[in-house]
């Protein structure tokens, strides 16, 4: 029996993913805890994406271990998919299908009913109470995001990966969209969160892992970083406002250069 009350919803030890010469996770090791959110931080092709994806099983690993709420994931997939809800970076439904009907539809397809009763509820939960008829592809980005993070998270999974789920968001659809990544959290379940960010990794992590060139460089929470590397010289050297953020050491420890 896998224990209900595991206090890792995520542990990932010794992840390493390649792609024909390129090795793109080298060695990643992190957790993630019940009710915490998760921030994995990097620049472009850093590594963010294919850790993620050997999370979800999209990637196949060379080696290394990834245990969702009890489940290994090689070992015993169809469970630790199950506890999962992955929202992709950028998440397309039918454009057709009104917002009722797009939520009834990924609702059975976990095996799940909506009654009216519910059904309300939910649309009232993403402040779309009055769009419940109005076709997704007529939808704002932020209220698409906030129908693609209700049905991602519709089963109620242990754990909920999000793939820079607030990009090019207005700052009120990007405040709204976490005070609802907050609300996951405070259900008690696990949150991964991939952000280019600062100032979203500031508001909404609670720990975070610095990723570059396939390697984690930094662990901990945002302050903690903060405090831990603000009189480094290169951190002084990147401060605007003399006042050393997230952002400054971000830059500190993986580089000034633009990515592809």
């Amino acid at each position: 029996m896998v224990d209900i009350h595991h206090k890792n919803i995520l542990q990932v030890e010794g992840l390493n993913v390649r792609y024909g010469n390129v090795q793109a996770v080298k060695d990643v090791s992190f957790y993630v805890q019940q009710g915490e959110i998760f921030g994995l931080l990097g620049p472009n092709g850093a590594g963010k994406t294919s850790t993620l994806s050997a999370i979800e099983g999209l990637t196949q690993q060379q080696s290394g271990t990834v245990t969702v709420a009890g489940y290994d994931t090689l070992k015993n997939p169809r469970f630790a998919c199950a506890a999962m809800g992955v929202q992709l970076q950028s998440t397309s439904f039918q454009p057709e299908l009104n917002v009722a009907e797009i939520l009834e539809l990924y609702a059975s397809i976990y095996g799940l009913s909506l009654n009216r009763q519910q059904l309300q509820a939910m649309l009232k939960e993403i402040n779309l109470s009055d769009a419940e008829n109005k076709k997704f592809g007529q939808l704002s980005g932020g209220q698409q995001q906030r129908v693609s993070l209700a049905i991602t998270t519709i089963h109620d999974p242990s754990l909920v990966l999000l793939d820079e789920p607030t990009s090019g968001l207005d700052p009120q659809s990007r405040r709204q969209l976490w005070s609802r990544i907050e609300s996951i959290r405070e259900k008690g379940n696990g949150v991964v969160l991939t952000t280019h960010s600062m100032e979203e990794a500031e508001a909404v992590c609670d720990r975070i892992s610095i990723i570059d060139h396939g390697s984690i460089i930094a662990t901990g929470t945002p302050q903690m970083l903060i405090d831990k590397h603000r009189n480094d010289p290169d951190v002084i050297a990147v401060s605007r406002r003399g006042k050393v953020t997230l952002e400054d050491v971000f830059i500190a420890l993986t580089g000034s250069e633009i990515r592809a």
